[in-house]
């Protein structure tokens, strides 16, 4: 079996720090978002071959990706032009051939047992996660067996609250990409080709793409939804830790993720904070916030706030997002 990770994007609304880091590599409780995909994938096993499709900081993506899953046989291709998930997967088909292929967006985390496609008859498998604010989203509709009919994009009515997830399963891939080449003939929406019109293909012409709904689904694509991902990757998927010891006049407030060569000096650390390597939090208080490696927070109150690798701050209470390499100091 094959896995596509289209991850071309500029992760404009996570700027500005993807500016400098590829999205799929922002850290969450100290690891980047795409490794907890991959790690899901070396547990499943029967992996062939990991397609890349890289854009945007592409160098960066394939350094990590070789270096921390060279388990994995991997194959890089660029997506010159951000043409949409279509174009994105297209691009990819000559490494995939006929083989099975999992597809993967890796802006997010996902909690669901891969395993079911080693025993699915189905031509396919798309999961979802009920969502409330369906508005925002494409949803995905359903037969009496629990088989896709259609995917309708932001509805204005509840015809469906089941969000497609960006998580797809294809055995049939000869069709997925006779699906994607009509798709690439008709028209753009907005620039894009849509990778969902390709499934709809499928589905017109007598594909069977079985709905499976995920127990969790955690957004990475923004700020806010990144912090509430590293909240609940702390508190319910196993990614705090603590400090082996705590230094005197230093409180930390669970749950938190602390490497151990962190400094702690009068600080109180929590809930809900990530501090990388290297870092030193003197006099100040954080919470609900991601603090990269080799970065110094020095009399400051912090809340909801992303601060990049090798930042200063100094003096500074509120809301911070900042890229690696800055200094931010109050004026006196």
């Amino acid at each position: 079996m094959k896995v596509i990770i289209p991850l071309a994007g500029k992760g404009t609304r996570l700027r500005p720090h993807t500016h400098l880091v590829p999205k799929p590599m922002l850290k969450i409780a100290g690891k980047p978002v795409m490794d907890y995909i991959l790690e899901d994938l070396r547990k499943l096993g029967g992996i062939d071959e990991v397609v890349y499709v890289t854009g945007h900081l592409k160098e960066k993506v394939e350094e990590h990706a070789r270096a921390t899953f060279p388990d994995f046989k991997a194959s890089f291709v660029e997506q010159k032009v951000q043409d949409g998930t279509a174009g994105a997967v297209k691009l990819a088909q000559r490494f995939v051939g006929n083989d099975p292929v999992l597809i993967i967006f890796v802006d997010t985390i996902f909690e669901t047992d891969l395993s079911v496609i080693k025993t699915t008859d189905a031509d396919g498998i798309i999961w979802v996660k009920e969502v409330e604010d369906y508005q925002r989203f494409g949803v995905v509709v359903t037969d009496k067996d629990g088989n896709m009919t259609q995917i309708i994009e932001k509805p204005s009515t509840p015809i469906s609250k089941r969000a497609n997830i960006g998580l797809y399963y294809i055995r049939n891939t000869k069709l997925l990409f006779e699906g994607i080449d009509h798709t690439c003939a008709q028209p753009q929406h907005k620039g894009e080709w849509y990778l969902t019109d390709a499934f709809q293909y499928m589905i017109d012409h007598g594909a069977k793409i079985k709905v499976i709904d995920v127990e969790g689904w955690y957004d990475a694509g923004k700020l806010d939804t990144l912090l509430e991902t590293n909240e609940t990757v702390l508190t319910k998927l196993g990614g705090a830790r603590r400090p082996k010891t705590v230094p005197a006049g230093v409180t930390i407030n669970d749950p938190v993720y602390i490497e151990d060569d962190v400094t702690l000096k009068n600080a109180t650390i929590g809930p809900n904070v990530s501090i990388g390597a290297g870092s030193t939090i003197d006099g100040s208080t954080l919470s609900h916030t991601i603090i990269g490696k080799k970065s110094r927070v020095t009399g400051a109150t912090l809340k909801n706030s992303l601060v990049g690798d090798d930042v200063t701050i100094e003096g500074l209470t509120g809301e911070l997002t900042v890229s690696d390499h800055s200094e931010i100091r109050a004026g006196r």
